[in-house]
């Protein structure tokens, strides 16, 4: 078929139908959606090639982050800092859970497959965060206790932030790394960088929170006026990602922000300060979800066109080999991170090591890593792949294990309240 600019848009449009239907029948199938897109994207490119993504690579890039930056801010806008205790819990389990993942997978490229130290670096810090963009739709599926829940909200809704974090510190210091630096200097590069750019994104996301939160209430009841807020997120991101800092945590940082100051408890009301209705908040919200589930249905449906199945061959036997140090280092970071959690059972500790999907933020981290070093990681599209189908395998089988919790917390078997809808 040839791809006329009507074939485009009908085609753009039925690919759209599809991923509403997917993302419905998830809830049903626990199917996640992102395996119907990818496989779509296999039957338009490689079986009929109706899409050659060869020829676009800088577009699926861009897509890649436009759908992050809005999974990420909309990821913000949904945490609760005052759950003190879960986002302790949470944020332990995160940086426990990335960290030896990390670890593990650049132990494996270096020695098992052999790449050097750098390469080896950089595929780690792109692999080992879970992907927020599935994680965060599976959670509001499955009926589990609160404590629990809020935990591992908070657990994918950082993750994503710090994967971008570590690469973006990685990719910084890749141009200068030579054969002959040394491990320890490397790390000692890393630290540094992560430090700097978490902190100077941290700052520039809170004092564009705050002024936006101030604006925001004056302008909330004008036409566009979450247009204007999707403008302020763009900015934040281009504009700490110009300063050096980190630009997909600032971001997550800024919706975080505005849903602290703007909550109906909020202590700028003791300033005099003007807050946002619950139906503004639930519209902006719902607006940027509405929007990244566009974009990012795009995304991986170009990704699904642009695998070749000759190296998703030659990528099977590694892809399994660093599916085992995923689960390997998830058990031992829900195992040691259990004095953080509270009351957890063996059947709760079970569906947290299970659920390590990978998904956008894996794909778009490995996009940005090949840049860094195409020649030494070409092989990386099709690894990346390979991983995405097989730990959103493990997401079903973890939704249908989940169903046991389910029913423990209707029969009122030692759990706390559910979360209210």
């Amino acid at each position: 078929m040839t791809l006329t600019l009507a074939n485009f848009f009908g085609l753009l449009g039925g690919l759209l139908v599809l991923a509403y239907v997917a993302n419905r029948l998830s809830r049903r199938t626990r199917v996640p959606d992102v395996v119907v897109l990818l496989a779509s994207g296999i039957i338009l490119g490689p079986v009929l090639h109706w899409i050659n993504a060869d020829h676009f690579p800088q577009v699926i890039r861009g897509v890649g982050t436009l759908a992050l930056i809005l999974i990420l801010f909309a990821a913000g806008l949904e945490l609760d800092l005052r759950a003190w205790r879960q986002f302790i819990s949470g944020t332990v389990l995160a940086i426990l859970s990335y960290a030896l993942t990390m670890i593990g997978v650049e132990l494996f490229c270096t020695h098992v497959l052999a790449m050097p130290r750098m390469a080896a670096l950089l595929v780690s810090a792109a692999m080992a965060c879970m992907s927020g963009s599935i994680v965060l739709p599976i959670l509001d599926q499955l009926d589990l206790r609160r404590d629990l829940k809020t935990t591992l909200v908070i657990e994918a809704s950082f993750g994503d932030g710090l994967g971008a974090l570590v690469v973006g510190v990685l990719i910084g210091l890749a141009s200068g790394v030579t054969t002959k630096t040394s491990g320890g200097e490397i790390f000692g590069g890393v630290v540094a960088l992560f430090v700097f750019r978490f902190l100077l994104g941290f700052v520039i996301a809170v004092v564009a929170g705050f002024l936006w939160a101030r604006l925001l209430p004056h302008i909330s009841s004008k036409q566009f006026w979450q247009v204007l807020t999707f403008a302020a997120v763009l900015i934040v991101y281009s504009g700490t990602h110009a300063v050096g800092g980190s630009d997909l945590f600032a971001v997550m940082v800024f919706g975080a922000t505005l849903a602290s100051l703007l909550d109906p408890k909020s202590f700028l009301q003791d300033f005099g300060f003007e807050i946002l209705t619950t139906s503004q908040s639930t519209q902006i919200h719902s607006f940027h979800s509405e929007l990244a589930f566009l974009v990012r249905s795009f995304f991986f449906v170009l990704l699904g066109a642009m695998i070749q199945f000759k190296g998703l061959q030659e990528q099977l036997l590694p892809s399994l080999g660093i599916l085992c140090v995923f689960l390997i280092a998830r058990y031992i970071a829900v195992t040691g991170s259990r004095v953080a959690w509270r009351n957890a059972s063996s059947r709760e500790r079970e569906l947290a090591c299970v659920l390590i999907p990978r998904g956008l933020i894996t794909a778009v981290l490995a996009l940005e890593v090949i840049v860094a070093m195409p020649k030494e990681l070409e092989f990386l599209p099709a690894l990346t792949f390979a991983l995405i189908l097989f730990t959103n395998f493990l997401v079903l089988i973890a939704s249908i294990r989940a169903k046991a919790l389910a029913v423990k917390a209707e029969e009122g078997i030692p759990v706390a309240a559910l979360p209210q809808r």
